[in-house]
């Protein structure tokens, strides 16, 4: 996808959105200094150019019961398509993967798991993990505790 221009007042309204994404428009536009019209126009162009992805409430896992959330890296025995597509397949199918990605190095995909409690997740891994044709290995880390975590990307490389 090839990157739209994007003006210091794109720039200005996504970092804002980023920060507090329920903002009226009426807020934002006094935030990167538009009209409502404006901002509203705008909104509309960068999520028809996909700048803009969706919209979602983050939620606190451990609000809603999910206490424990870990990394796991998942080797394949081979990379034959079939294998490789039926566990993206799989993986898209379970919500307690959060994110799923594909990387270099030892091992060939990145999980990042919730679950409620230890024995859950430890069930997760043995019962839906593990059984997924191809799967070689898998070796996990628990978070013990969260030092950062943000969904808003950095905007200041971004010439407008």
């Amino acid at each position: 996808m090839q990157s739209p221009d994007l003006d210091i007042f794109d720039l200005r309204l996504l970092a804002a959105l980023q920060r507090a994404g329920r903002s009226p428009n009426a807020a934002l536009a006094e935030t990167v200094g538009l009209s409502a019209s404006q901002v509203s126009r705008r909104l509309s162009r960068l999520e028809a150019d996909g700048v803009i992805a969706g919209y979602a409430a983050l939620l606190r896992p451990e609000a809603v019961g999910l206490t424990v959330m870990a990394f796991s890296n998942v080797s394949l025995e081979r990379h034959a398509e079939e294998l490789v597509q039926g566990f993206e397949q799989a993986v898209t199918a379970r919500p307690e993967i959060l994110d799923c990605w594909s990387v270099t190095g030892e091992a060939d995909f990145v999980l990042r798991i919730v679950a409620a409690d230890l024995k859950a997740f430890a069930d997760f891994l043995s019962l839906r993990v593990l059984r997924i044709p191809g799967v070689r290995s898998v070796r996990s880390s628990i978070v013990l505790h969260r030092i950062k975590q943000t969904t808003a990307l950095p905007l200041d490389h971004v010439g407008g």
